[in-house]
C-alpha cells in the first residue's frame, strides 16, 4: 500500500504520517531518513523528528541519495520521510546530471514499494506561493512537482496535511 502525504511547512504531515505507522506491526516499523545535517538548522529538525518518534518503534535508516539499493527487510512498513529532501539529495548529486530525474526517483520509490508491506511517504507542497526563485530553485521545483504527480497517480491514498487537519484527496 503506497500512502502520500503532502503539505506545506509546518502542516503537520509528519505528525500524521507517524499516526498512521503506528496502525503498522511494531517489528515492522522503519523510518527513512533523509535529511543531511548541513548546518545547525538541520540538525535541530533532525533532533525534532528524532524526539517526535522516540518510544514509537522505528528501525531508522539514513538515506541521502536514492533509495533503490537500500537495505529493507522484505514486508517492512516504511515511512519515508521526506520526498523534498531526498530529492534534494538525488537532485544535487554530480552522478545524476543529465537524468531524468523525477522518472528515476519515481522508479526507484515505485522498486521500493514492492519490498514493501506499507509505504507512506511525506512530501513538500511548495508550489502555492506564487514566487519565482530563480532557474534552479524552479528547476528543482518542476522535478518535485512531477514526482508528486507520478507518485499521487500510483498512490492508494494520497492525503494533504493543511493546518493539521487531514483531507483525503484519493482513496
Amino acid at each position: 500500500m503506497l500512502h502520500l502525504v503532502i503539505g506545506g511547512s509546518g502542516s503537520g504531515k509528519s505528525a500524521y504520517a507517524e499516526r498512521l505507522m503506528m496502525e503498522e506491526p511494531e517489528n515492522s516499523r522503519i523510518y527513512l531518513a533523509t535529511m543531511r545535517p548541513w548546518d545547525e538548522e538541520c540538525r535541530e529538525k533532525i533532533k525534532k523528528h528524532q524526539e517526535m518518534r522516540r518510544g514509537k518503534g522505528f528501525s531508522t535508516i539514513e538515506c541521502y541519495g536514492r533509495v533503490r539499493d537500500l537495505p529493507v527487510p522484505w514486508g517492512s512498513s516504511v515511512l519515508l520521510e521526506c520526498m523534498g529532501n531526498l530529492l534534494t539529495n538525488v537532485f544535487y548529486d554530480q552522478n545524476n546530471n543529465g537524468r531524468d530525474m523525477a522518472q528515476m526517483v519515481t522508479d526507484d520509490v515505485m522498486d521500493l514499494l514492492t519490498r514493501t508491506r506499507t509505504l507512506v511517504i511525506v512530501t513538500n507542497d511548495i508550489f502555492s506561493d506564487g514566487l519565482f526563485y530563480g532557474v534552479e530553485t524552479e528547476a528543482y521545483r518542476a522535478v518535485l512537482g512531477q514526482v508528486n504527480k507520478n507518485l499521487a497517480r500510483a498512490a492508494d491514498r494520497v492525503t494533504e496535511v493543511v493546518y493539521g487537519i487531514e483531507v483525503r484527496c484519493k482513496g
